[in-house]
């Protein structure tokens, strides 16, 4: 996890490099690999058009904020301030969770970093609605997990149905094993409404990466 937040700056500050040579306006979402994107997302940067990072949250007093999902503006300033948020979250990584540094140590770090700055997000963690805040110089746009980030239940021969305005599907933990079985399904119909009917099977509750 720690490497990944120094992947995530390296990416971005090649992409800085290069910006003055790119004739269009790219913007990036940086995922975990064991995400589906299952709608699209360019509705974000047109919605809120300021912002320079987004995130997700979710109603969890300890790690509110998950960094499997990230999304940057393809602007000078949004690279830059994304950058610059990111190194913060590394700093403090580095120095206050660095023993968590294989797992949630980044999550812990992200959060800690928000609610330093913008103390007043935690009050809106519990609620199931994308907002905007600056911390320490950098728009940052709250999307919920709900939507942007969601994870299928856990549950042996469960059906479980996909929300029907979820746009990004997150495999945590032992949910992964249902990543290859999601991929055929589209497969075998490709249509990505038929995702919404997918039958997830998941019968153990233990990590196995």
């Amino acid at each position: 996890m720690l490497q990944r937040i120094k992947t995530y700056i390296a990416f971005l500050e090649q992409k800085l490099v290069e910006f003055d040579r790119t004739e269009r306006l790219n913007h990036f979402v940086l995922t975990d690999s064991d995400i589906a994107v299952v709608d699209d997302l360019g509705h974000i940067f047109e919605k809120y058009p300021h912002f320079h990072l987004a995130v997700t949250f979710c109603n969890n007093k300890g790690q509110p904020l998950n960094s499997g999902f990230v999304a940057v503006r393809g602007t000078r300033d949004g690279i830059t301030k994304a950058v610059e948020f990111l190194k913060q979250v590394l700093g403090t990584y580095s120095l206050r969770y660095i023993k968590a540094s294989r797992m949630l140590g980044d999550q812990l770090a992200l959060a800690w970093v928000v609610k330093s700055h913008l103390p007043s997000a935690l009050g809106k963690f519990s609620k199931h609605e994308a907002f905007t805040g600056e911390v320490n110089g950098t728009s940052v746009l709250f999307l919920p997990c709900v939507v942007y980030n969601w994870t299928p239940p856990e549950g042996a021969g469960q059906f479980h149905g996909i929300p029907l305005d979820v746009k990004v599907v997150h495999f945590k933990g032992s949910r992964k094993r249902l990543m290859l079985e999601a991929w055929n399904f589209y497969n075998s119909t490709s249509k990505m409404s038929d995702m919404l009917c997918l039958i997830l099977r998941s019968g153990r509750t233990k990590y196995d990466f």
